[in-house]
């Protein structure tokens, strides 16, 4: 049966093609989401960077992430940054510089590279005492003033860009200065907590190349706004959490201030109470080692020889630490130890960190 005769057999058929194309009609015209919907979702809107990341399935995925919010004695150090940056920028620079914090905040690592605006100058650099690595990131806006401002540029105009090559030997070197600048008032910054030393390691404009922890792995961002006049830009930097650890105790303290929670009144009230402890202190005229089946076999009446004499001097000890030595004596119906020599420098030592070094 040809083709036409299947036409004209089935009459109805183009009344229902069109009949099913009119009911398919609702479902072809479903609402779908455009790509700001689809963003706002996932939590990867393109609004305030301080917002983002708290809504959709992106806040479900970080909420696994450790808050800077529990290291509390991080923002006292940033702030303190933030200080010291102020003053030196201004000397680096010969220029009025204001240094802001911007953002303290957590981030994966990964997340983090992906993020960064190209083209920037990525500063790799190693806590030496921390033994590990951090990040310090420099967008071009804030390349181009620091060279400007260094070479001469007049004040009171933007710095002029020229996007779309690579940094050139001159802009990487005077930028290096800068960092290195700020690596020293980071260590400042950290000294009243612990003693840290910031190394630059290397500098990289591909952050491929700067890959100093695995992607899932949570960090410390800090985002500081450094502004020249009518010039800046912003810096950023950035710790991993495992740099961070060894000092983790340290920066979990609630007291705020430059002496990091340092309470003068309090260590001396501890110190007088320490000096004021009752110890036992033991006169040893002897001592052996016996096997453990004789002395469980020890009966009343046993008798037990010690290798000393009634001239023999005794041993003052506290604990396991041995104080001086002396002889057995009697002083009205009581038994006494008269001291014969000064106290060990070992027991000095003991004493000393009791008393907090006083």
């Amino acid at each position: 049966m040809s083709a036409d005769a299947i036409e004209a057999v089935d009459p109805n058929k183009q009344e229902w093609q069109t009949e099913a194309g009119a009911e398919g009609e609702p479902q072809a015209a479903e609402r779908i989401l455009n790509q700001d919907e689809i963003d706002s979702l996932l939590g990867f809107g393109l609004g305030d960077d301080a917002d983002s990341g708290r809504t959709g399935v992106r806040a479900i995925i970080n909420s696994a992430l450790v808050s800077y919010e529990r290291l509390p004695m991080l923002e006292i150090v940033f702030d303190r940054l933030v200080r010291l940056m102020t003053t030196s920028l201004r000397n680096f620079t010969s220029d009025n510089v204001e240094v802001s914090l911007d953002q303290i905040t957590s981030i994966r690592f990964g997340d983090y590279l992906n993020s960064i605006p190209l083209p920037a100058i990525i500063a790799v650099f190693r806590a030496e005492q921390l033994d590990n690595f951090g990040l310090a990131t420099v967008d071009s806006g804030l390349i181009y003033s620091v060279v400007d401002v260094l070479l001469g540029g007049r004040r009171g105009g933007a710095a002029t860009r020229v996007e779309g090559r690579p940094y050139t030997t001159i802009e990487r070197m005077l930028v290096t200065r800068m960092i290195e600048v700020v690596l020293q008032d980071a260590r400042q910054a950290f000294a009243p907590l612990t003693e840290v030393e910031f190394k630059l390691d290397r500098i990289e404009t591909n952050p491929r190349f700067a890959a100093i922890a695995r992607p899932p792995n949570a960090a410390i961002i800090v985002k500081l706004r450094i502004d020249m006049e009518d010039r800046g830009g912003k810096l950023e930097l950035l710790l991993p959490y495992a740099t961070l650890e060894p000092i983790r105790k340290m920066l979990l303290q609630q007291f705020m201030g430059e002496k990091f929670g340092r309470d003068n009144i309090w260590e001396g009230h501890l110190a007088s109470e320490l000096w004021a402890t009752k110890l036992e202190v033991r006169a040893v005229l002897d001592e052996h080692k016996e096997p453990l089946h004789k002395v469980l076999n020890l009966k009343v009446g046993d008798t037990l020889m010690l290798d000393a004499g009634p001239e023999s001097p005794v041993t003052l000890k506290c604990g396991l630490v041995d104080l001086s030595s002396g002889r057995v004596g009697r002083m009205g119906h009581s038994l006494a130890v008269r001291v014969e020599k000064p106290i060990t420098p070992a027991a000095q030592q003991v004493m000393m960190k009791l008393g907090g070094g006083s």
